[in-house]
């Protein structure tokens, strides 16, 4: 079967630049709605933050979570006693790239926020469970995954609803509420700059060089320095911000909001960076199985993530925010939930802890979930009238749709390529 390894490396990487191009389309835009739904940024600004701190958290951090993916669902051991496994693997990770892709290029046409980890887990356990074995799939593994996707959104609602909560006590119910943005806000942007700083000391950086030597001390101190360059830059950007009385006569708190303006950008790069971390093991898990496998069509205990594996997973993200990005962006921001940017704010930071949590621990969670989990937190502090139920029931029925059809994709592409590559009778 080695006759095939070109072929097989040659369609990982095409199908792994189509997942991850899905993954730009469809996630992405969810990363970004509520910096565009709340008017923090332009589309276009928007679009530009995302692609630059996508392939950085793509690239820098992202190979933690890749493993999970990779490795995590399928038991490995039981494969050494079923015939042809290495071929059936390869068969099994080009089938789930390429259902994933296209359940994710449909959703995203018809508008739909899905979760790209539903899609890609989906289809993994799908050709397995049916093409191989369901004794193979990892179920207490996928247990703890299916979990997440039910602790991410509470957890990022319950952040959320906080953040947002102490926006109102320390900023909003003030008799000065701009004086005091303007002394409280620097502090949620060192916030952000740690927790960026920390997931990527501590986690990312690790695969792209060598730093085990870095002690938790030392990965905590750079860090608060990082939060503290973030604080210091966030906060020469707002001080010579003036009230405006012409636009506090429609909007009493439009002077303040111009500073959450800016700690939105912050947050926004935040989250782009995040997502990338998190979910590019969506697109790169599969495609490094078939890589590691396909050229000597063994099943190695253990195999090296290339960089360039990452970096094509971070390519294709930002080719897919760029050519269809937009269509989810322009909607999600502004459907669930009336967004200012002292609330988008807040939804955006507790998704982003949220989601670096989880790339820290290894755990790939949903990143739909977790924003829109979080956009109905914020939306839940001002009231349950605030949120916008029919649209969160479509979402919560298109999130049910995904597995399944995932799943069902997958499961006839791998039979496809099986046909296609394995002989009769073998």
């Amino acid at each position: 079967m080695t006759d095939y390894t070109v072929i097989y490396i040659t369609l990982a990487i095409i199908f792994g630049l189509f997942m991850a191009w899905g993954v730009g389309a469809n996630d992405v835009a969810n990363a970004m709605a509520t910096s565009v739904g709340s008017k923090a940024l332009t589309l276009k600004q928007a679009i530009i933050i995302a692609a630059i701190f996508e392939f950085l958290g793509a690239f820098l951090a992202g190979g933690g979570v890749t493993k999970t993916i990779r490795k995590g669902i399928l038991d490995e051991s039981m494969l050494a006693n079923i015939p042809h496994a290495p071929d059936l693997i390869v068969f099994g990770m080009l089938a789930a790239l390429l259902a994933a892709g296209i359940w994710l290029m449909l959703a995203t046409r018809m508008g739909w926020p899905v979760s790209t980890t539903h899609t890609i887990v989906g289809a993994i356990v799908g050709f397995a469970a049916v093409g191989i074995s369901v004794d193979i799939v990892e179920w207490g593994k996928v247990g703890s995954i299916v979990a997440s996707w039910i602790i991410s959104p509470v957890l990022a609602g319950i952040i959320a609803f906080l953040l947002f909560i102490s926006v109102q006590r320390l900023i909003l119910d003030t008799d000065d509420p701009l004086k005091s943005a303007k002394r409280y806000v620097p502090w949620y942007m060192f916030l952000v700059g740690f927790i960026i700083a920390l997931v990527t000391i501590m986690k990312g950086l690790k695969h792209v060089i060598n730093i085990e030597s870095v002690s938790i001390a030392t990965g905590v101190t750079l860090s608060i320095l990082a939060g503290l360059v973030v604080m210091t830059f966030g906060y020469l950007l707002i001080r010579n911000i003036k009230p405006d009385k012409q636009a506090e006569k429609d909007f009493y708190f439009a002077s303040v909001e111009k500073v959450f303006a800016v700690l939105m950008m912050i947050t926004a790069c935040a989250m782009a960076f995040a997502h990338g971390s998190n979910d590019v093991a969506n697109a790169v898990g599969p495609m490094a199985a078939v890589v590691s496998i396909a050229p000597t069509m063994t099943l190695t205990a253990k195999s090296t993530l290339p960089l360039w594996i990452l970096a094509v997973g971070g390519i294709g993200i930002v080719i897919g925010l760029l050519t269809y990005g937009y269509k989810v962006i322009a909607t999600v921001g502004r459907n669930i939930t009336e967004l200012t940017p002292s609330r988008g704010f807040a939804a955006t930071l507790a998704a982003a802890i949220t989601v670096v949590i989880a790339s820290g621990t290894n755990l790939p969670i949903s990143t739909t979930h977790t924003l829109v989990g979080a956009v109905l937190g914020v939306g839940l502090a001002r009231g349950l009238a605030a949120v916008n139920m029919r649209v969160v029931r479509t979402i919560f029925m298109s999130w049910i749709i995904t597995l399944p059809a995932g799943a069902i994709l997958a499961i006839f592409f791998f039979f496809m390529f099986k046909g296609i590559f394995m002989p009769i009778g073998s």
